[in-house]
């Protein structure tokens, strides 16, 4: 069975595949694995396929999420890499299918490869917005307050 991380790689390729040809998660997910190995016809890896079939079937709740928290970005006007990024890591924090941090490293350590560094920077921004509108999270802390300095007496 593939590594976890290995599974986010190949479910991010299979959203991608799906958002360029509009295709359905079972065909998508077929025609991946028959990539891979087209003489096996091996089931797809389960956690791979789970990570599928749940980002697939959140879509348009993901994709409000997305873009309520991205200001000035239209979702269809993202790069489809870095929004399929976000649905699969945002699928995964929401499901609390892993701790939130391991599921935003992988989801930078995934856009450091398919995307760009402005990329990853986005990606977090909008991980940790998700991340902070959860049920439990604690609040960030309050801004200090600086307290007013009594100015000097220039004759002390």
């Amino acid at each position: 069975m593939p590594s976890r991380h290995r599974s986010r790689e190949r479910a991010l390729q299979v959203l991608f595949q799906m958002d360029l040809r509009k295709q359905p998660v079972d065909e998508a997910l077929s025609s991946y694995c028959d990539s891979l190995n087209p003489e096996a016809g091996d089931p797809p890896d389960p956690f791979m396929a789970m990570l599928v079939e749940g980002a697939a079937a959140q879509t348009e709740a993901i994709d409000r999420r997305i873009s309520e928290l991205s200001e000035h970005w239209r979702i269809e006007r993202m790069p489809v890499v870095d929004r399929n990024i976000l649905r699969l890591a945002i699928f995964e924090l929401t499901g609390g299918l892993a701790p939130a941090p391991v599921v935003i490293d992988e989801a930078l350590e995934l856009a450091r490869r398919f995307s760009g560094d402005e990329s990853v920077a986005f990606i977090n921004g909008i991980l940790d917005a998700v991340l902070r509108g959860m049920p439990g999270q604690p609040e960030p802390p309050p801004e200090p307050v600086q307290e007013p300095q009594p100015e000097s007496d220039p004759r002390n």
